[in-house]
Parts: structure tokens; sequence; C-alpha cells
């Protein structure tokens, strides 16, 4: 890119938008691109070397990225080198050459404008002269009262006679509001700019004068404070000498002795701290801002329980009845958590050193409103220890975790000390909710402190910076519970194990409804149980036709919902003893339906196949759909497909070709379209064509969902072979597995979820791959067992087989 290039304005070139900084042409400035229109934007004008525009964002619209949120006038320029950062920004070496004006808009993804140069109308000479004469007096003036101006910049300014770069540099260093930088960067007469630039000058002066002035008389205040100060603590001695008792004194000697009263259960460095804050408060002037921190510090570590544990024995005998009484179904998790305390009772027993921080910690992992905090509460019951709940979904900030330091203005300990300050003991039922939802700022990582507190080998001596001394977390029992196990950092999850709570199939619903769920919402809204019936068929129809959820929490709401219509009726009609909830009468309480999983149609069809896909929220069964149109050969994905997902789509393609060019897949003559020439001739066209001749357009239905996952692979194979072939796909088969280019299907997780999926959806038979058949059949409920022909395949020729009709 060459320097005077900008000389061929106006021109379409791309537009940066920056919110920090006003740029002038003089700067060669890096700048850090965080947003996906800027990086666009750089991209472009790097690809197509051309220049580039960087204009300022009006300061009530900074992050936005439009043409609405922007100056009109930047400054146009070069990228002189770009690269890109690990944390996804890209940082951009920027070097300005002239001032830019933006004509007219032309795209707005990225940025594109018309942008012509911002041409200066020179000033006479004397004229001009003597205006930088009284600048220059002014910008001496500004610097000494100031460290605005380096002494290289003044002799700059005093050497140069380019009356714009003058005003450039000047308005680089003084610190201008955005509207007022750009009245000066946009106006085109050189003689008002300095005149302009005059008035900013006088304002700074007067305003930093006005500084040295405050801060003067700051300096005065302190030292008035400090005189009054040794007066107050000789008038205390004077107090003491005739016997005058103060409260603070009274206060101070109230935190000694709960000091004292706590010696034996802390740590000696505990005792040190808290004994030289105390002496440190002591000595304070109470007025100041350091007494009314250390009064805090003081009051938060005084309440910390040390040496304070549950009285109850471990006993997994009420454990596993808790677990019992709580939860219906569930039972790999609840014989998991009986071992995991079992081990522990037989330690106590066994008179070993035993703690409930010792060995993994457990994590429950699966959808939401399957249950995951329950466990977690029975747990605490079933122990008689106090349960805290710390909720991390979108913490940002490892000083909620360890701790604000004290140095900071309204520090506080963090979530961990606090929750022990709430539950009054040291071995609570701590359960981190949402661990895998924890996010990462400028403020820190907090999951590298979850690493400490979670580690049984380091917690014990566990550090909270506004405590300044190690807190013992060992008797403390962590439960984490989270969604998507694979978005918590692998160090973390190697500190867990992890406890798979998988969704529910509608006849466990069924009976956690009539067990739990009606009883208890009952209770909540005070009715009997004599005043509100519902029948079995009703309850199967709300649970089929009015939920959409792998657990139970939204079950929960509707029953409570008929519930306060209930109420509401035996208000309103005195007369009524009972209500009745039946198939009949069931629209009356609820309004329109919502499907959990829409009913497959078992027609078989050309190009449509059920695969069968995991979610965050439980199984679902996905359509995959295929056309094609006469073209060259070419594969088009739409469906909001990710990375995987993409890939697995073209291996089906290469898999499907590799089909056919075997005749492993068999394509009539007819399904191949042929030349005129060859028609006329007769001639038999190899099978091979029809992938040549016809272009693919493969989609994923729910346009605005994004998909991916290494489970798709041999549905998409299905849908091309089937619509290469013309051969209809079986409308009451679904399936899931990855495929190899060679043709062999591989393992995928979520097994269990997918069926269940598949049964609500009635499908009658199952494609999965070998290899989970053998290792995770025995996890899949019964029910779903029996209603299912669940078939093990090993290659994609078994698939295409039981598939295609």
């Amino acid at each position: 890119m060459e320097l005077n290039d900008y000389t061929q304005l106006p021109a379409e070139i791309p537009v940066i938008a920056e919110d920090d900084i006003f740029l002038y042409p003089f700067m060669i400035s890096p700048i850090f691109l965080a947003d996906e229109s800027n990086i666009k934007a750089a991209t472009l004008a790097m690809n197509e070397n051309t220049l580039i525009m960087v204009a300022p964002t009006k300061p009530s619209h900074e992050g936005e990225r439009n043409f609405d949120a922007i100056y009109d006038a930047g400054v146009v320029g070069s990228i002189m080198r770009k690269v890109s950062l690990p944390d996804g920004r890209v940082k951009i070496l920027f070097q300005g050459l002239a001032r830019g004006r933006i004509l007219e808009s032309v795209s707005t993804d990225p940025l594109i404008a018309k942008v012509d140069v911002i041409e200066s109308i020179p000033v006479e000479d004397p004229k001009a002269e003597a205006i930088l004469a009284i600048i220059r007096e002014k910008v001496k003036t500004l610097a000494s009262i100031t460290n605005y101006f380096p002494p290289d910049l003044l002799r700059t300014i005093e050497e140069n006679h380019d009356h714009n770069r003058i005003i450039d540099l000047i308005s680089s260093t003084l610190k201008l509001k955005k509207d007022q930088a750009y009245k000066l960067f946009i106006e085109e007469d050189t003689q008002k700019r300095l005149f302009l630039l005059i008035d900013y000058l006088i304002e700074e002066i007067e305003a930093n004068k006005l500084q040295k002035e405050i801060r003067s008389k700051v300096h005065n205040k302190i030292e008035q404070v400090n005189k009054e100060y040794f007066l107050k603590e000789q008038l205390k001695e004077i107090q003491k000498e005739l016997g005058v008792d103060t409260a603070r004194d009274d206060e101070i000697e109230e935190y000694r002795k709960r000091l004292e009263a706590k010696k034996d259960k802390m740590s000696e460095d505990a005792y040190k701290e808290i004994k030289k804050q105390i002496e440190r408060y002591a000595r304070m002037h109470p007025d100041s801002s350091d007494a009314s921190m250390t009064q805090t510090y003081l009051d938060f570590v005084l309440e910390i329980p040390f040496g304070e544990f549950s009285s109850k024995t471990l006993d997994i005998q009420k454990v596993k009845e808790q677990l019992d009484k709580d939860h219906y179904s569930l039972e790999k998790p609840k014989e998991r958590i009986v071992e995991y305390f079992a081990v522990k009772e037989l330690m106590e027993l066994r008179g070993q050193k035993n703690s409930s921080g010792d060995g993994a910690i457990l994590c429950f992992a699966g959808p939401p409103g399957v249950g995951k905090t329950s466990l977690a509460n029975s747990i605490s019951k079933a122990l008689g220890r106090k349960l805290v709940r710390i909720a991390l979904g979108g913490l940002e900030d490892v000083n909620e975790l360890r701790g604000h330091r004290r140095t900071y203005v309204g520090a506080m300990p963090g979530r961990i000390t606090q929750g022990l300050i709430d539950a009054k003991e040291m071995d609570p039922v701590m359960v981190l909710d949402e661990i895998d939802k924890v996010g990462m700022s400028h403020r820190g990582d907090p999951t590298s402190a979850l690493l400490e507190i979670l580690d049984p080998e380091q917690n014990k001596e566990f550090r909270d910076w506004y405590l300044n001394f190690n807190i013992d977390l060992s008797n403390v029992v962590f439960i984490a519970t989270a969604n998507d196990v694979g978005r918590i950092p692998a160090p973390l999850r190697d500190r867990m194990e992890f406890i798979f709570v998988s969704s529910y199939t509608p006849n466990e619903k069924f009976e956690i409804a009539k067990k739990y769920l009606i009883p208890q919402e009952l209770k909540k809204h005070g009715l009997k149980k004599r005043e509100l019936s519902v029948s079995d068929s009703a309850l199967k129809e709300i649970i089929h036709s009015y939920t959409r959820e792998a657990g139970v929490r939204n079950l929960r709401r509707k029953i409570a919902q008929m519930c306060r219509k209930a109420a509401r009726e035996l208000l309103e009609h005195p007369e009524k003893e009972k209500i009745s909830i039946t198939l009949k009468n069931l629209k009356k309480y609820f309004d329109k339906t919502v499907f959990e999983i829409e009913r497959i149609s078992k027609k078989p069809v050309v190009g449509i196949v059920n695969g069968l896909a995991w979610t965050a929220v439980g199984g679902d069964v996905l359509k995959i759909e295929s056309i094609r149109i006469k073209g060259k050969g070419t594969l088009m994905l739409t469906g909001s497909l990710g990375d995987v997902m993409k890939e697995s789509a073209r291996i089906a393609f290469s898999v499907v070709k590799t089909l056919i060019d075997t005749k492993k897949l068999s394509i009539a003559q007819k399904e191949i379209p042929k030349t005129l020439k060859e028609r006329e001739e007769k001639v038999k066209v190899d099978p091979s064509e029809v992938y040549k001749r016809y272009d693919l357009h493969l989609h994923v239905p729910d346009g605005a969902t994004p998909k991916d996952g290494p489970s798709a692979g041999i549905a998409m194979v299905t849908v091309i072979a089937s619509i290469l072939s013309s051969k209809k796909v079986r409308g009451d088969v679904a399936m899931t597995g990855e495929v190899s280019l060679r043709g062999d299907v591989l393992p995928i997780g979520g097994l269990k979820e997918k069926l269940i999926a598949a049964y609500k959806a009635g499908v009658t038979t199952a494609l999965i791959p070998k290899k989970n058949y053998e290792r995770d059949l025995d996890e899949v409920p019964e029910e779903v067992k029996e209603s299912l022909d669940i078939i093990p395949v090993t290659k994609i020729e078994e698939v295409i087989e039981k598939a295609l009709v």
C-alpha cells in the first residue's frame, strides 16, 4: 500500500468503528479488534490491499457497529500488520494518512462506505504565524501546570510549520471529549481550526488551575485532620485519667474476648492475623476510612465457625432411606452416592483420618429438571448438615470465590467463606450449581480457584485473599451440578467424579408426578387430598402433550397451574366439595398443547431420514432431508450445522460415492440424466455419473437452532444414498452413529437419551453402533428396550440394507 494512495479517493473502502480513542492522520497505532464486523473489515482491507477508515463511535453508541453509531469522519490509512491473538481478538498496526469523510454507506456487514479526503483551506502566512504564536504560548502555559507535553513534543510543536499537523499533534495530547475532537477534526477551514484549538487550550488551562487549587486545599485539610487526631488522642488519655470510659473501648475489648474464646479452635496464623488487626483498629482514629474497613473485617472473621462441626455421625442407611424417600428411579446415581459415603463411614469406624473432602468430588450431570440439586438436598438431610448453595452460572470474577483484597473499597470475603459463615459450621454440604457455566474475563479465571477449592490435597489450606490466612475446607462435602460436562475445563473435570442423571421416560414421569409432585403441590397450594383428584389418563396426557423436557420441572409447573385453578374454583363455588380432572375437562385447566417430541410419520419417503441427537436438555429426533438438482456433483449444506456435522456430511458423500463405484449401492439407469447424443445412441451410462451430474442439497430443519456433534454420520449416508438411488427410507426407522471413510460405524455418546427420544416419537426400529449396543444398552430403561427393535450395526452396508426399502 503506497502512502500517496489516499489521493485516489473518493472510493469505497472498509470502515472500522473504534470505541476508545480518536485517531489522527500522523499516528501509527495498534488497534485491538474484538467484534466480528471490525475483524471482517480489517480482513477485507488486507485481502484486497485497500485503504481502510477508522471512525470513532459516538459516546452514547459505544459497542454498536452501524453507520448511525459512528461519526461521519475519521482517519483514512493502511494496515501495516495484522496478527490474530489466542483469545479470538485481532491486533492490527494502523498507519493514518489523511482525514476522511463518509459520503454514503455501501454495506453494513462489514461496514463499507464511499469516503473522500477532507481538504484543508489554507490560511494566510502572516495571520497564521500570529495565531500559531498564541497557540505555542498557551501550550507552554499548559505544560507548566501539567505533564501533558513532554519536551520532545514541545520541540516538535515549536519547530513544525505545518498548521494542520500542529493542530492534530496538540488535539491528540489534550483530553478532549469526542464531540469536541470531532468538531475540530471535521473543520476544513484551517483558520477556524486554529481559533477553535485556542478555545480548547484556554478551557484546559483554567480546568487544570482549578484542580491544582483544589489539591492544595485537600492537602491542607489532611493536615488539619491529623492535627485533630492527635488532639483527640490527648482527649482520650485525659478521659481515662478522669475515669470516663468510651463505647469504642468496650467494642475493642469485646473483639478481644471473642478472639480468645476461639483461640484453641483456629490456626496460629489466623489467630495472629486477627489479633494484629484488632490492635491496629485500637490505634486508629475512629473517623478514618481504614477504621471502618478494619471493623468490617473483624465482624466477618469473628463470625467464621472455627472448630464447629455437625454433631450427627455418618450412617449410610439413613442416606439410602432419604434418597429412596425423595427420589423415584435414579437407581444408579443413588447407588453411587451410597457407595461414596460408605467409604467414609468405614474409615470413621476404623479410626482412620476421614474428612468429607477426601477422594473425588461428586458432580451430578444431566439435563435441567432431572433432580441434580434435589439429590444434594437429600444428602444434606441424611447427613444432618446445613446446605449451602453457590450459583456459579455466569460467574466471571475470581474474587467472588477467593475474596477481594482489603485494599479495595467494598472488599468482602469470597462466597466459600461466606457460605461457612451462613452455615455456622465447618462441614456443611456445599452445592456448586451450574459449574459448567463459569466464565472467564479480564477479572481472572474462576475455574483456577475452583481447582484449589475442590482438590482434597490443597483445600486443607485454602487462602481467602480477604482473610489473609488459610482456612480448612477438607470437611466440607462439595457437590457440583452441570448440564454439559464438555464445557468444564479438563483440569477441573479431573478433580470430579461424574454421576450422570439422565432423562426420564414417560412412565417414570407418571410415577414421579403421582408419588411426589401432586402431593407436594397440593400441600403448597393449601389443598387437601380429597379436594382434588387427577385421573391416570389425564396425568398421562399432561405428560405427553403439555410438557417438553427431559426432567420434570415443567411438569411440576403444570401441576401447580392446575392446583391454582382448582383453588380459585373451590372459593368461587363453595358448594363444590371435590374437583376431578379427567381427559374430558383437561382443556379447561390448560392452554395449548406443547408436544414434547413430534411423532414420526411411518410412511417411507425418498430423501428424509430420522436421526437421533443428544442435547443439553435430553434427546431429540432430528429429521435430515435431501434433494437433488441437475448440476456438477457439488454438495450444499444448510440448517446451522457446526464444523463436525459439516465434516460428517462430506464424509457421508464420499462414502456413498464409494458404494456406488463398488456397486454396493445399485442405481437404476433411469435415475442418471443422459445427454441427447447418449439417448440417441442408447449408450449405457456408468452408475457413477449419477453423483457427477447432480448437485445435492442436504438440510437439517429448524435452521435457527445451531447443531453440531459426531453422531449424524450414518443418517447422512442413508439420506444421500436414498436421494441418489431414489429408494425410499423406512419412516419407522431412526439411527445414530458416526461413519468412517471406509464405511465403519463408529460409537457415539448419549445413547440412553437418544433411544428415549426415539421411543417418545413412535419409532419402532433403532440402528445403533455395535460397540454402544455391547457397552451402553444396560443403561436404557426396560420399557424403551421392549418397545424398540434395537439393531446393532458395524458397517454402513448394514445400515442401508435395514433403512432403504
